[in-house]
């Protein structure tokens, strides 16, 4: 038998967080509470039970979690230059560091109490997607998906972010979403318009990237094209490649797809880097976010145009399947795993 874990979906069209109990194969919805209006990317305090939940037009709602109960409780809200696209947390919770897609964005609030305080300086780029952050805090990664870039920088106490180092993404990928190893010393980012998984090898000691390896996540079946800004991917049949997560263990990660609603087993080699893609599993309607639990037992997914969650147990080759599947709400776009 396996520990139960938490898991919280956002349901952007709801504007409410369904959370749900993961335990032995079975996925129980606990409770779904209001946050705000098109809620989207979540960053998670497990240490203090706290949840970062960005809100349209632009904030950050603080909210407490009941962990018995799974009910949300809004603890503080903060305003953001603009709608955000990702929310990252440094380790032990002091830091908030977000992006945003429109406005290009990338800054740092402090915290205190899951309260955000007035952030440092931001830094722009073209539509930046995502950010992640080491865990000695040193550096942080913004990716712009309108420059074709991963820019390193690094992170101060007062939340500055400050000399950046670029490395290029093939031209017209769309970088999309960063994840790194747990030595960090590689970087995972997923392509928006390629519909790849990018390989960066990562200097420990200067955060310095280098781009390896790439790998399709595109089914070939789908028969799907190159995407481009600014285009319909529905309308126009394109690639429309979402998010990244990896095994705990470094034995694969999984790339998920919207055009065709599939998730790719990615596997990675003995040096980490991506390898062939082979399985291709399909998977909840238009599916923007997921995520795999911290035991890599199992991987929960969700979908715009979808209103279920399904749970599936990962096989020892990376392998998906589903055990079990349950209502979370409209327009589902976000998944982690508490």
């Amino acid at each position: 038998m396996s520990s139960p874990v938490l898991a919280l979906v956002a349901n952007a069209k709801d504007g409410t967080v369904s959370t749900f109990r993961v335990a032995d194969g079975h996925l129980t919805r606990l409770a779904v509470s209001p946050v705000g209006p098109d809620c989207g990317t979540l960053a998670v305090d497990s240490e203090r039970l706290l949840v970062y939940v960005a809100t349209k037009p632009g904030s950050v709602v603080t909210c407490t979690l009941d962990p018995v109960t799974g009910t949300l409780t809004t603890l503080s809200e903060a305003p953001a230059p603009g709608a955000v696209a990702y929310l990252a947390l440094t380790p032990h919770g002091g830091r908030l560091l977000g992006v945003g897609y429109h406005e290009g964005y990338g800054l740092c609030w402090p915290v205190s109490g899951g309260v955000l305080s007035e952030p440092a300086p931001s830094v722009h780029h073209a539509n930046l997607h995502s950010v992640v952050v080491t865990k000695d805090t040193r550096h942080a990664y913004v990716v712009s998906l309108g420059e074709d870039a991963v820019v390193r920088y690094v992170l101060g106490q007062d939340g500055s972010l400050t000399d950046p180092m670029v490395a290029a993404a093939p031209e017209g990928s769309g970088p999309r979403h960063i994840v790194l190893n747990s030595a960090e010393t590689s970087a995972f980012v997923v392509t928006e318009f390629s519909g790849e998984v990018l390989h960066y090898a990562r200097d420990t000691s200067t955060g310095a990237l280098t781009l390896t390896t790439a790998a399709s996540i595109v089914d070939p079946a789908a028969g799907l094209k190159h995407s481009r800004y600014g285009a319909d991917p529905t309308a126009e049949h394109l690639i429309w490649g979402a998010d990244v997560h990896l095994a705990p263990n470094g034995h694969h990660a999984w790339a998920s797809e919207r055009s065709g609603s599939t998730i790719a087993t990615v596997p990675l080699g003995l040096s980490g880097e991506p390898e062939p893609v082979t399985l291709f599993t399909a998977t909840e309607a238009q599916p923007r976010g997921f995520g795999v639990s911290p035991d890599g037992r199992y991987l929960l997914a969700v979908g715009e145009k979808s209103t279920t969650a399904t749970l599936y147990e990962i096989g020892a080759d990376g392998s998906l399947t589903a055990v079990d599947r349950q209502e979370t709400g409209n327009g589902a776009n976000w998944v982690r795993f508490v």
